[in-house]
């Protein structure tokens, strides 16, 4: 016997430092900014990564074009197959493009449209897109049959060393740029490349800064996973934070990610959709979910960070302009702003104008009036939706309907039924 073991994957960083040489020519060294908004708010020093600015307007290019610059020629002549919600498939379209190789590109069919725009811009001749199920893992499963008949290499978004190695240069470029030690590194989760990345480096660098994680509470499978002390399925996911929505994390990215973060944070969508609205208003910075998971994170930390230096990964910005009210809907949701109703109106003359004089406050809006019933208006049930000025006017504006006594169903606890508005 030799007496070898076979010890598990971790990345090294003379590794990462090689794929930074070889992603050099490619991979913009982004902005590590300060964000004077974020350190008024929460008294610490915040300081932005800005991987919106990146080529493909996201870090997916990193761990892309270094998987496929170590492919051999001949490779590289079978092609290349992905799965992506959009932001790992720009990175690849991109390579693909720079190293001459045809490139299978499968998307979830809820991909945004901008996305897939941007894919076909950046892959050109090179590049094939294949809408098909529903999530991430539909399509993958659909790329990997195609990969087999094909004899392609399969380009994993995450769980693949040598996209762990190119995520993790982002780690290099942080580091090089900071002007004082950091203490707090957020950074958005899905599969977990780039955690499992960056954290190595920070392990091997900065052994001091805590590293933290963010999901979307709509697929934490990290946050399950670390729970239940290994990898597990989320039956079901919320897709709208796309760039991090997964089912299963990477069996790879599970073991660094469990070993090198001091834990995972979850954030509601609605807060996200704030952070969104929030980083355009203050510092017009456009961001799409995911991008903007870490940087909603803060809020959930306390008094932890305050006079702390703390590096938030603002990860990508591909985000379609149509999904705008969208967000904003979300977002006033959350907040407690928007508000809506099944209202079942007294059947007589006049309870309509009732409503609109008795209950409606002075600073309160209808944004949706529709009847449920085309041939019973005015008599029938109606659904309202009212934006209140402030979260604290939602209570009076409740205690006003039941002196009326309005018969009313509250519909935002309601996702089900919320969703068909």
């Amino acid at each position: 016997m030799s007496g070898k073991t076979n010890k598990p994957y971790r990345p090294q960083l003379s590794d990462i430092q090689r794929a930074k040489q070889r992603i050099g020519n490619v991979v913009v060294s982004t902005p590590l900014a300060k964000n004077f908004p974020l350190c008024e708010r929460y008294g610490a020093d915040i300081w932005l990564k800005r991987e919106d600015m990146q080529q493909v307007r996201s870090y997916k290019i990193r761990g892309a074009f270094n998987k496929i610059a170590t492919l051999s020629s001949e490779e590289l002549k079978r092609g290349v197959v992905c799965a992506s919600a959009g932001n790992h498939a720009q990175g690849v379209a991109f390579a693909a493009d720079n190293l001459k190789t045809h490139a299978a590109i499968f998307m979830p069919k809820p991909t945004p449209q901008q996305k897939i725009n941007q894919v076909r811009m950046f892959g050109g001749r090179f590049v094939e897109i294949i809408l098909t199920g529903d999530t991430y893992d539909d399509a993958c499963r659909e790329a990997k049959q195609y990969c087999e008949s094909q004899d392609a290499c399969f380009i994993h978004p995450f769980d693949d060393p040598q996209i762990i190695e190119g995520q993790g240069t982002l780690g290099l470029d942080i580091l090089n740029d900071a002007k004082q030690p950091i203490d707090y590194l957020l950074l958005p989760i899905g599969g977990g490349g780039l955690a499992a990345g960056v954290s190595s480096v920070f392990h091997a660098i900065s052994p001091e800064t805590r590293i933290i994680g963010v999901e979307a509470a709509g697929a934490p499978c990290m946050r399950r996973s670390f729970e239940a002390g290994h990898r597990i399925t989320l039956d079901e996911i919320d897709t709208f934070a796309d760039g991090i929505a997964v089912r299963t994390p990477g069996e790879i990215t599970f073991d660094i990610c469990r070993e090198r973060l001091d834990r995972i944070l979850v954030v509601p969508e609605g807060k996200i959709c704030t952070t969104i609205l929030e980083l355009y208003n203050e510092s017009a910075i456009v961001v799409e979910p995911a991008g903007a998971a870490s940087v909603t994170a803060l809020s959930d930390m306390g008094d932890e960070i305050k006079g702390k230096t703390v590096v938030c990964v603002v990860s990508g910005s591909n985000n379609d302009i149509t999904r705008m009210e969208e967000i904003k809907e979300r977002s006033m949701l959350y907040e407690g702003i928007k508000h809506y109703f099944i209202v079942r109106f007294p059947q007589r003359a006049g309870a309509l104008r009732e409503f609109l004089e008795k209950v409606l406050g002075p600073d309160d809006d209808i944004t949706l009036f529709q009847y449920a019933k085309k041939n019973a208006r005015e008599k029938g049930p109606a659904v309202v939706g009212i934006e209140v000025r402030s979260p604290d006017d939602f209570a009076p504006l409740l205690h006003r309907m039941d002196e009326q006594r309005i018969i009313y169903e509250y519909l935002n606890d309601k996702p089900d039924l919320l969703r068909l508005i």
